[in-house]
């Protein structure tokens, strides 16, 4: 494969790059297909100038790259994160094409980010700037063309800005710009559980190929605590699986006996961060993938599993509900280990299908 152009330069994007060329060669793929899915079809790279509350202007690169629209309109989250650049948003429009053929919906990838940390921002200022991001690119998506949705660092809110802003523009309400939204204005009720909910499903049906019981005996561990991670520990509770350890982008915490997803959910309502939590003990990330148990769900951001932690990991099951979590690196040593991987673009590809069933119904 030839080295991936400069605007392009991003580890995530070598990596989706490179395990794309492997499947393509097991697969016998055409050369010409191969070239011509091997890179996105579009990017735009925008300035998004914005007011802060004190009244100073402040501007931050924003994106959106399309992937392929073989199957259909492009479809993808919008990423709102100071790390956010063009390499990883194209990386992941790539990934989104193979998510929606893999669960054979009529629809292409994409994916969009914003350069900045939502968690500094009052709500105000977060409005301003989505706003501002989808002036920006108004013209570049469209309800047959390229839909958004929630991802890392937005939410419905976000794409009720999204989609109001996009309406006022064309001069009439378009709902189907956005999924992910809120039920009142057209969005699907379970969209925002539908990722995490999606992961458990997949680990249920990969528990039966291994002829692992997920009963009381079975002890998870769960990297993020976010709207995936979140949903999956309550879901895996319900099943009276024993969910020992959670981890934020701050910190980790352990409790060998299983942790209560009530308390850890009302614990976070009120200190944001999991930090603190008094009935476990505190675990770096890297530690709390090492734990000695049967299922890892990694599903906070990519890079997490390295080649170091591959090695030691103990568990037999993993299920990336993050998309790219596991290193290249890394995945050659798990399929040495023999350690069963369901791969980001089939375990979390729950959220894209209840995303079209949104479309279809607006």
């Amino acid at each position: 494969m030839k080295k991936s152009s400069a605007e392009w330069d991003n580890p995530l994007f070598i990596q989706v790059q490179t395990q794309f060329e492997a499947a393509a060669k097991k697969l016998c793929l055409d050369e010409n297909i191969f070239q011509r899915l091997r890179v996105p079809d579009k990017a735009l790279i925008v300035s998004v100038p914005f007011r802060n509350d004190d009244g100073a202007i402040r501007v931050v690169p924003g994106y959106r790259v399309q992937h392929n629209d073989t199957l259909g309109p492009h479809k993808g989250g919008i990423r709102y994160h100071p790390l956010v650049t063009l390499g990883e948003v194209a990386a992941l429009a790539m990934l989104m094409t193979w998510k929606c053929a893999i669960v054979n919906l009529p629809l292409g990838g994409a994916k969009g980010g914003v350069q900045i940390d939502p968690t500094q921002l009052s709500r105000g200022e977060l409005q301003r700037m989505t706003r501002r991001y989808t002036s920006e690119i108004v013209n570049f998506i469209g309800p047959d063309v390229d839909v958004a949705a929630p991802d890392m660092g937005t939410n419905e809110q976000v794409m009720a800005w999204m989609m109001d802003t996009y309406s006022q523009l064309k001069g009439y309400a378009i709902p189907e710009i956005v999924t992910g939204k809120p039920v009142i204005i057209g969005g699907s009720l379970g969209r925002k559980e539908a990722t995490g909910r999606g992961v458990v499903y997949c680990l249920i049906e990969a528990a039966k190929v291994l002829g692992l019981a997920l009963d009381s005996g079975t002890r998870i561990a769960v990297q993020g605590f976010g709207n995936v991670g979140s949903v999956a520990v309550k879901e895996l509770e319900k099943m009276a699986c024993k969910v020992v350890a959670v981890s934020d982008v701050r910190s980790g915490i352990y409790n060998p006996q299983g942790l209560s997803y009530q308390k850890l959910s009302e614990w976070v309502a009120q200190n944001r961060y999991l930090e603190g939590f008094p009935e476990a003990e505190a675990v770096t990330n890297e530690e709390l993938a090492c734990l000695d148990v049967e299922v890892l769900i990694p599903a906070a951001t990519e890079g997490t599993l390295s080649e170091k932690i591959a090695s030691r990991l103990q568990c037999r099951l993993i299920a990336e509900g993050a998309n790219g979590p596991t290193t290249l690196e890394a995945d050659k040593i798990l399929e040495e280990r023999g350690i069963f991987v369901i791969p980001d673009v089939l375990a979390n590809a729950g959220g894209v299908v209840v995303s079209y069933f949104e479309w279809v119904q607006d």
